[in-house]
């Protein structure tokens, strides 16, 4: 079971993902609000493991909602759903630890998969912010540790959006060593995530 918080200032967004994503027997919603002075406390409280947050909230900015729970330990992985794509508010929401980042106009069976791949830890990226992100990144390509061989795989497998576990199964290795590799490779693409590591890597056809 996925238990999702649902951070929105307008009532009927908050509606509206309630009903549809409680189509799905394998996601339970354990709560909402609508600003984000109210949704910290209950999120460190619930440990949701996704909480779905939108940028514009009163009170308290959805980035500043991240950077908190980034800060207090949660293990809650964060989707911002926001009707804006403004370059700035993407890289301080990725930055403050979102994973995955969806526009307001993304189609419903979008948003219900890219819960569950972000309950799994994997980036679900709207096609406009992958391209913002990386027009943002296109003018700085400071040089790398170079990637070994099998890294190089792994990291194939990440811009595929595969977990550990399946990346683990694909290459025959086990899963405690592709968490060594992605380490890795986090570490020489000098990013803090997977989501930035696959923007990297695209950027810098890297793979």
């Amino acid at each position: 079971m996925i238990r999702v918080y649902i951070v929105d200032d307008h009532p009927f967004v908050r509606e509206g993902l309630k009903t549809y994503l409680s189509t799905d027997p394998e996601i339970r919603i354990v709560g909402e609000a609508g600003d984000g002075v109210t949704a910290l406390p209950a999120l460190k409280e619930l440990v949701p493991e996704v909480a779905i947050i939108d940028l514009h909230l009163p009170k308290m900015s959805g980035v500043e909602v991240i950077k908190a729970l980034r800060e207090s330990q949660s293990r809650t992985q964060v989707i911002v759903l926001s009707s804006f794509c403004e370059d700035d508010e993407i890289i301080a929401a990725i930055d403050a630890g979102a994973l995955s980042y969806l526009l307001k106009d993304s189609p419903p069976e979008k948003l219900l998969a890219a819960v569950k791949a972000t309950q799994r830890g994997e980036p679900v990226l709207h096609p406009r912010i992958v391209k913002k992100l990386m027009q943002r990144v296109r003018q700085e390509k400071p040089a790398i540790e170079p990637l070994t061989a099998k890294e190089k795989e792994v990291l194939k497998q990440l811009v595929k959006g595969k977990s550990n576990k399946e990346i683990g199964a694909e290459l025959h290795i086990s899963e405690t060593t592709v968490k060594t590799h992605v380490s890795s490779i986090l570490q020489k693409l000098q990013v803090k995530d997977r989501t930035q590591a696959v923007i990297k890597a695209l950027n810098m056809k890297l793979v």
